[in-house]
């Protein structure tokens, strides 16, 4: 059946999400209540993916108003200031995090000498908007991007940027639904994505469920592949894109960058444009997320590495701007991004 869900929702005062780290074995879903327990679902990568890491911290900001006991908007937005820096010290790459904590928080400030009430309504609007942009932003990539893929061709992906990364359709897999949608027949190799490996277990669960043709490769995989002509492109999404069009990905998307470009191969790139970090001049700025190295050295309980030897574990890396062929954003399509060509599209 398609996948059509939404990721992340509000459900009666509630945060409601897929639980993702019981995928694919299972499909269940989380009911949290508290803003701390949102903050640990975006630890622990319960929620994970930069767009929907953003809408669920908006949801998170909204759950504060509805619960905090104060009677006047001085403390209220008291509670929402300790709420948003809770939420801000979950995971540093994702920009889309800061940027729909300082929405919810300028929102906040627009509200303020208004009654409780109405401030906690307003907040939960302004939430509901993040979640419900988000699905049209991915649906207008997907539209947009899917007439880059060729009839007949086969993608490489790497990680997840699909429905489960955002709150709904997705990014990277928003336009191969987009390309598929249209009629066009596509076949996927998802990267495994050590070492959590995303790619293994939600994107090819996702494009099953789509009925999308996916095929599991090994993360060493696709320079084999692009040699022996059996890779037409490869699209990936962002968590955090800088003013020159230097783009954080998950690890490992640099080396599928410089394979495509070694090999005469379209790298692109899709993420809305609240992904784009305007203040950072480059890359070189982007904090680079280091997770707990028994990720490397474990699977599950069980270790895999010798006793002893460390693991490096940075859950990003960066791709230069040079080797990417295009961003795929909901305003169109920039070709060979750079600072002047993601300003006009700033200005669209």
């Amino acid at each position: 059946m398609p996948f059509d869900w939404k990721t992340v929702d509000w459900d009666n005062g509630r945060v409601r999400m897929i639980d993702q780290t019981r995928l694919p074995e299972t499909v269940e879903w989380l009911a949290l209540e508290t803003v701390e327990e949102v903050a640990r679902a975006i630890e622990i990568m319960q929620v994970r993916g930069a767009p929907a890491i953003g809408a669920t911290a908006a949801l998170g900001m909204a759950l504060c108003a509805s619960q905090s006991k104060a009677s006047d908007s001085r403390s209220l937005l008291e509670d929402l200031s300790r709420a948003r820096d809770r939420l801000a010290r979950t995971r540093p790459t994702a920009v889309n995090l800061f940027w729909a904590l300082e929405r919810m928080q300028a929102a906040a400030q627009k509200l303020a000498g208004r009654f409780v009430p109405e401030i906690r309504q307003g907040l939960l609007n302004e939430a509901l908007a993040v979640l419900d942009e988000d699905v049209q932003a991915n649906r207008r990539m997907g539209r947009s991007g899917g007439a880059l893929i060729p009839d007949g061709a086969t993608v490489l992906t790497h990680c997840n940027a699909g429905a489960l990364a955002t709150v709904g359709y997705g990014t990277a897999l928003g336009v191969i639904r987009g390309a598929a949608e249209a009629g066009k027949r596509i076949r996927v190799l998802a990267d495994e994505t050590r070492p959590r490996l995303q790619g293994m277990k939600l994107t090819a669960w996702e494009l099953h469920q789509d009925g999308i043709q996916v095929t599991i490769i090994s993360d060493n995989m696709s320079g084999s592949l692009m040699r022996q002509g059996k890779i037409d492109c490869a699209v990936v999404g962002a968590d955090r894109i800088a003013a020159n069009g230097d783009t954080a990905n998950k690890i490992g998307t640099y080396t599928v960058a410089v394979l495509c470009r070694e090999h005469g191969i379209p790298f692109y790139v899709a993420a809305p444009l609240s992904t784009i970090d305007w203040s950072l001049e480059s890359g070189d700025q982007i904090p680079i997320e280091e997770r707990d190295s028994r990720e490397v050295t474990h699977i599950g309980d069980t270790r895999i590495a010798p006793e002893g030897v460390p693991a490096l574990n940075p859950s990003f890396d960066v791709t230069p701007a040079a080797l990417v062929t295009a961003l795929i954003t909901e305003r169109g399509v920039v070709h060979r991004p750079d600072r002047d060509a993601l300003k006009v599209l700033l200005e669209r």
